[in-house]
Formats: structure tokens, C-alpha cells, sequence
């Protein structure tokens, strides 16, 4: 691809493309994330046009992000399906058990892999790279019960790997942040309301008008917990921003705001609390 990669990641590039080539046509679950949207670059660039993308407009995802992967369908020219989802409205994904994640990806993949059969795709792939089974992750599970292909895992591709083929392709996704469901600011154990995905999204939205960049708002009932990329804790004290966001978090139903001294991390509310559930599980 490019001079600046190294042999491995050049190498493992070039078996991504063999692998899709042989998938003769794909459906691709798209986010517009760094993941999906550099897995659509690559089946796009391997099978030309017998490349979809199908986005599921979830009431998980914040508003930005859906129409960001909008946008970016729109910037390959691959052809986007939107599809209707109520996942908040499934039992099992409302209790917000420890499980949550793959009751979620269940769901929301047998709508994607149907639409996918109905369009005369059969293989429907994700952006799951190598790096993502590190973490706590359930989802995965949901997947491979369907079928789903995850190339960049299969080819190990790491996050950061997929960052700089990402720009070394042009794409203006290389350098977004993680991205994770509204779910995932809400603590296993406590019921998921509308209520409560529409404040978590309100105040994540405003943080971001005031510039931070990589953030969470941990839904902790009264308590909003923010987490921001520790580079940008600094901004934050000084920037006299605390009476807006303080007045705007209590406007959307929290009763005290706080923020973690720790940083954002990703998959903070799973430290401690799934170990602990899973082993009284077993």
C-alpha cells in the first residue's frame, strides 16, 4: 500500500484483500468507525461493487455517529441500507446484564444477516480486529453463533495497524476515538431507559461542542462520572467550562457531576463487576 507501512502490516493488507476476494461478494456491518469504515475501504477496493453496507439506526448510538457513518457511506459510493432497530425495547438487553453485549449483537446482527440474505449477500462481516480480545467482550460470542466473518481479526490486524492503513488509504476515519453504545456508560445490574441513553448522549454532545475529543459520561443514577483522555484533564480544570456543564448536566437529570481522576479507559465499568459475576455464574 504504501512505503511507510511495515512489512507485517503491508502483509497482512494484502491477505485481507485476498481473503474478501474470495468471499466473491460481502455485506459489511458498518458504524463509521476506524474498524468498519477501513473494512469497507477494503472490500471495496478487493470486489468492487459487490460491496454493501447496512447500518442499523440504534437507539444505542449517539446521533453523531449514526450520521457520521452516513456520511462516509456516502464518500465510497457503496450502497447504504438503513434499518430500524428497537433494541432497547428486548427484554434481555434492557436488564443490562453482564451478558448484555451479546443479547445486543444477537439481536441486532440476525436483523443485518436477514437484510444481508434478502439482498443476495450471504457473508456478512464486522470490524472486530485482533485487539478487541483483550477486553470483555460477549458480543463476540453472538457472532460467531451467526456466522459473522471478522476479516481483520482473522488476518490479525491490530487497532493501530489499522489506524495507519487507514491514513496511509486517505480515509478522514483513521484518527476518530473509540466508539461504544450508550449501554456501555451504564453500570450491569441497572435497567436501560430512553430516559437515560437520551441524557447520557445529551452530555456526551455538549462535552464535545467544548472541544474534548475522547470521553465517556458514566451513568451512575444521580451521579454523572466523566472520564476524558487524561492529556485533556488540564483544559478541562482551567477552562472555566465546570458552570456550563455543571448547569447542562443537572438540566438532563443528574443530581451531581464528578469527574474521574482516573481518565477514560475503555471498559471501566467492567473492572471488578464482571469477574465478580461471572464467577458466581459458574
Amino acid at each position: 500500500m504504501t512505503n511507510n507501512l511495515s512489512q507485517e502490516t503491508e502483509k497482512k493488507y494484502q491477505a485481507l484483500i485476498h481473503q474478501l476476494k474470495n468471499m466473491k461478494s460481502v455485506a459489511v456491518a458498518f458504524s463509521g468507525g476506524v474498524d468498519s469504515s477501513f473494512l469497507l475501504h477494503a472490500a471495496q477496493k478487493a470486489l468492487k461493487d459487490q460491496v454493501i453496507a447496512i447500518t442499523v439506526v440504534a437507539s444505542l448510538v449517539p446521533e453523531h455517529e449514526q450520521q457520521r457513518a452516513i456520511q462516509m457511506a456516502k464518500e465510497t459510493g457503496v450502497h447504504h441500507i438503513l434499518m430500524p432497530g428497537k433494541e432497547e425495547a428486548e427484554p434481555k438487553i434492557a436488564e443490562n446484564s453482564v451478558e448484555r453485549c451479546y443479547y445486543c449483537k444477537k439481536h441486532l446482527f440476525t436483523m443485518m444477516e436477514q437484510r444481508a440474505i434478502e439482498e443476495g449477500y450471504v457473508v456478512l462481516v464486522d470490524g472486530t480486529n485482533i485487539d478487541d480480545a483483550q477486553d470483555y467482550r460477549p458480543g463476540r460470542k453472538a457472532l460467531k453463533e451467526l456466522g459473522i466473518r471478522s476479516p481483520l481479526e482473522e488476518v490479525g490486524l491490530t487497532k493501530e495497524e489499522i489506524r495507519q492503513l487507514s491514513k496511509a488509504a486517505g480515509l478522514s476515519s483513521w484518527n476518530l476515538p473509540a466508539m461504544a453504545c450508550l449501554a456501555s456508560r451504564i453500570p450491569y445490574g441497572t435497567r436501560i431507559t430512553k430516559e437515560k441513553l437520551k441524557r447520557i448522549e445529551t452530555c456526551e454532545a455538549l462535552l464535545l461542542r467544548l472541544g474534548y475529543r475522547e470521553l465517556r459520561v458514566r451513568d451512575h443514577d444521580q451521579v454523572a462520572r466523566i472520564e476524558l483522555n487524561p492529556a485533556e484533564m488540564t483544559k478541562f480544570l482551567q477552562s472555566g467550562h465546570q458552570e456550563e456543564i455543571i448547569r447542562s448536566f443537572k438540566a438532563a437529570g443528574f443530581k451531581y457531576v464528578t469527574l474521574d481522576l482516573e481518565g477514560y479507559r475503555m471498559g471501566s465499568l467492567n473492572e471488578g463487576k464482571v469477574e465478580k459475576q461471572l464467577k458466581v455464574k459458574s
